[in-house]
């Protein structure tokens, strides 16, 4: 077993969305073991209701062309000094993680199986802050264009709840602030 790096506690704290990768690319046995790690997230009944599109290695290629196809139609007005910068963050990150969730007929296991998906996202981000790789997680409006669905292999029933970046970066970004917890928690029984 791995000695732990850092704790929980420090994870939770000091982890952040990257949205400025370097371009290195991530192992596809590293994220192999982010991935598999993060099926720990609770889930109700071990439904276990997620399932993963990954694009790393060689077939990142692939999937930045799918991307642009679908990024583009969006910044058709941009210039093309613009275009170049959006698309630069679509190719920077190392990897890419589509998740989909299965869409239960059953409002209860909807929710649950969403709530349980998204343990698991945050798991993957934990885990990959743990190792160094940072992560964002992204819900351009394209995940629900049906050509990108078919491009995805996403089926009838199905939906894409994230399109998370997995990378290396060179700058750390600043914590933004939260809200005291005060502002959010009231006590049964207090008014």
């Amino acid at each position: 077993m791995n000695e732990q790096s850092l704790s929980i506690r420090n994870a939770i704290l000091q982890r952040r969305s990257i949205k400025n990768f370097n371009g290195q690319p991530v192992e596809r046995d590293t994220l192999m073991t982010v991935l598999d790690d993060a099926k720990w997230a609770p889930n109700h009944g071990n439904r276990e209701p997620w399932r993963l599109v990954v694009g790393c290695g060689e077939e990142l290629k692939e999937l930045h062309e799918v991307l642009r196809e679908f990024g583009v139609a969006k910044w058709k007005e941009l210039s093309e000094e613009d275009l170049a910068k959006q698309m630069k963050k679509f190719l920077a990150p190392g990897a890419y993680l589509f998740v989909i969730v299965s869409e239960d007929a059953r409002q209860k296991e909807r929710l649950e199986d969403y709530a349980a998906t998204s343990s698991y996202i945050q798991n993957a981000q934990l885990l990959a802050w743990d190792l160094g790789i940072g992560a964002c997680w992204k819900t351009p409006p394209f995940l629900d264009a049906p050509k990108f669905r078919e491009a995805l292999g996403v089926k009838q029933g199905e939906r894409i709840i994230s399109m998370l970046q997995f990378g290396y970066f060179d700058e750390m970004p600043k914590a933004r602030p939260r809200k005291p917890v005060e502002d959010f928690v009231t006590f049964f029984g207090s008014n």
